[in-house]
C-alpha cells in the first residue's frame, strides 16, 4: 500500500515500534521512496511503557507535517495513538486528519477470546475497537464482513472504505524447487492453527490418502498454543505419520520454495467471526504464485476465489466435500494449472495494489473534508 502511494506522487512515512529488532530503535531508513522509521522504545516501567510509548508514536506522526495519518489496528498502541491523534485534531492542535484500518475483529467473539489476554487487556481492546470505528475521519476494513460490522456500530457507510490485501510484486522469484518425494501428490498448508478444528482436518486428509495413496501433506506455521504439537500426536495416532510433514514456521524464500514445489495448496476454515472477518495475505500469496487453491467457502475467500475458475471453494464443516476437491485438483493436471493461472491473473488484475490504492486515496480525501 505505502509503495503503491508513493508511486503515485505521495510522501510516506511508515512509524513502527522495533518489536523484533530493539537494537535498531531510533533509526529511520528509505525503501523504494517510502520512509520506515523505527521508534525509539521508553523505558519498560510497567503502567507507563504503553502510554510513552503510544504518545511517542502520535509525536513522531505530527512531527512529519502530515494531513493524514493512517493508524493500522484499532487496538493497543495503535488505537492509543490514534486516540491521542484524534482528539489532538478535535483540540485544533493539529489538522492532520486520522484513517484507521482494521484487518480483524478484535473485541468479543473475535481475537478477545482466543489472544491469550488478561481480563484488562480484553476489556481495554474491546473499549478501543467500539471507540476507534465511531472516532475516525474516515475507516478502511480488510474484509466485507468487518466492513458490516462498522456500519453495525453506527460508522457512516460514506467513511467506510473496503480495502482487502493485495499484490504489489508482478514476480516471483523462488530458485530451486522443494523436492518433489510426493511423486506430484504435495499439499500445502499454511497456518497459524485458528482457522480450523484440528481433527476436522485429520480426518479430511484421512479421506485423501485413502483413494490417494503416497499424497503428503505438507504443513507450515505455528499455533498460538502449540497446536502444531496436537496436530502431530494426533496424526500419528490415526497412522498418518508417514503422509504428513511438519516444516515449522518458515517466511520468504524458504516458504516459496516449499509453495513452488506443492501441487496445490488447501485453506481450510471454520465458520466463526475470526475467520469471516480476516483477510488472509497467505491466500493472496498462494494466488499470485499460481499455486491452486481449495479452500472453504467463509469470508474473504469467496471474494478472491471464482469457484472453479481461478480456485476450488468447498462448503464449510464438510470434511468429504473438501477431501474431494483436494481429490479432484490432484488428479487432474489440467486442471490445476488452469486454475492455478486463473488465480495469478486475478490477483494481479483485481487485488493489485495499485488498483486498490484507489479505494485509500478515497478514504484520505473524505477525511481531508
Amino acid at each position: 500500500m505505502a509503495q503503491s502511494l508513493a508511486e503515485r506522487g505521495h510522501q510516506i512515512k511508515i512509524i513502527l515500534p522495533p518489536w523484533d529488532s530493539p537494537e535498531d530503535s531510533a533509526t529511520e531508513t528509505e525503501v523504494e521512496s517510502v520512509l520506515v522509521s523505527q521508534a525509539r522504545l521508553p523505558a519498560s516501567v510497567p503502567g507507563l511503557f504503553g502510554l510513552a510509548l503510544s504518545f511517542r508514536l502520535a509525536r513522531e506522526a505530527l512531527a512529519f507535517g502530515p494531513e493524514v495519518v493512517h493508524c493500522f489496528k484499532p487496538k493497543a498502541y495503535a488505537g492509543a495513538a490514534a486516540f491521542v491523534l484524534w482528539y489532538a485534531a478535535r483540540l485544533g492542535l493539529t489538522r492532520a486528519r486520522v484513517v484507521l484500518d482494521t484487518d480483524d475483529w478484535e473485541g468479543t467473539g473475535g481475537w478477545n477470546e482466543i489472544g491469550g489476554y488478561s481480563p484488562v487487556q480484553r476489556a481495554l481492546f474491546s473499549r478501543q475497537e467500539q471507540w476507534g470505528l465511531g472516532h475516525c475521519h474516515a475507516l478502511t476494513v480488510a474484509s466485507r464482513t468487518l466492513e458490516t460490522l462498522a456500519w453495525s456500530k453506527g460508522t457512516p457507510k460514506e467513511r467506510v472504505f473496503y480495502v482487502p490485501n493485495g499484490w504489489h510484486d508482478t514476480t516471483l522469484e523462488w530458485g530451486e524447487t522443494a523436492s518433489a518425494r510426493s511423486g506430484g501428490k504435495s499439499v500445502l498448508l499454511v497456518t497459524r492453527f485458528i482457522e480450523f478444528e484440528i481433527q476436522r482436518l485429520v480426518e479430511m486428509w484421512k479421506q485423501v490418502i485413502r483413494q490417494i495413496p503416497g499424497a503428503e501433506l505438507w504443513v507450515v506455521g505455528k499455533g498460538l498454543s502449540g497446536e502444531e504439537e496436537l496436530l502431530q500426536q494426533i496424526v500419528e495416532a490415526e497412522g498418518l505419520g508417514q503422509s504428513v510433514e511438519y516444516l515449522g514456521w518458515l517466511e520468504g524464500d524458504e516458504l516459496g520454495r516449499w509453495q513452488h514445489g506443492a501441487q496445490l495448496a488447501i485453506l481450510p476454515y471454520e465458520d466463526t467471526l475470526i475467520n469471516r472477518a480476516k483477510c488472509s495475505a497467505t491466500l493472496v500469496q498462494l494466488m499470485a504464485s499460481g499455486l491452486p487453491t481449495v479452500a472453504t467457502d467463509v469470508g474473504q475467500n469467496r471474494e478472491y476465489i471464482e469457484h472453479g475458475l481461478s480456485g476450488w471453494l468447498v462448503p464449510p464443516e464438510d470434511s468429504q466435500a473438501f477431501a474431494g476437491g483436494v481429490v479432484s485438483l490432484l488428479q487432474d493436471e489440467q486442471l490445476r494449472r488452469r486454475l492455478g493461472q486463473r488465480a495469478r491473473e486475478r490477483i494481479l488484475t483485481r487485488f493489485g495494489w495499485h488498483q486498490l490504492v484507489e479505494a485509500v486515496e478515497e478514504a484520505y480525501t473524505i477525511a481531508l473534508r
